[in-house]
């Protein structure tokens, strides 16, 4: 499956932005989905997942509440809503796309089997 990322760019601290993920190649509704980050100088960490059929949502614990994950099946389109943007979001976003599976879980980067190109989120304090 290819996987395309957009809607990064320059935003102020506060601010909200969306990001998208549109995937190509296969059956979308065979994958969980799940957004990833990695910050200069750090690590890729996970962001949030979604279930193959939206049932299942999950957050690192970091953006919960601030961030919401959706996907629409009929748009092979994952979304990432970010609001209430601080300057520590600041990073290179990831999707990513697994073959369904019960494990590892969902948070796992080393279970996922696609990857997107990222698409880079700045905030400005």
């Amino acid at each position: 499956v290819q996987l395309q990322a957009s809607g990064g760019g320059l935003v102020q601290a506060g601010d909200s932005r969306r990001l998208s993920c549109a995937a190509s190649g296969h059956t979308f509704t065979n994958y969980d989905m799940a957004w990833f980050r990695q910050a200069p100088g750090k690590e890729r960490e996970f962001v949030a997942a979604i279930t193959w059929n939206g049932a299942g949502t999950y957050y690192a614990g970091s953006v919960k509440g601030r961030f919401t994950i959706s996907r629409d099946n009929a748009k092979d389109t994952v979304y990432l809503q970010m609001n209430s943007l601080k300057a520590e979001d600041t990073a290179i976003y990831y999707c990513a796309a697994r073959v369904l599976r019960v494990v590892p879980s969902v948070t796992s980067m080393s279970s996922y089997d696609y990857w997107g190109q990222g698409t880079q989120v700045t905030v400005s304090s």
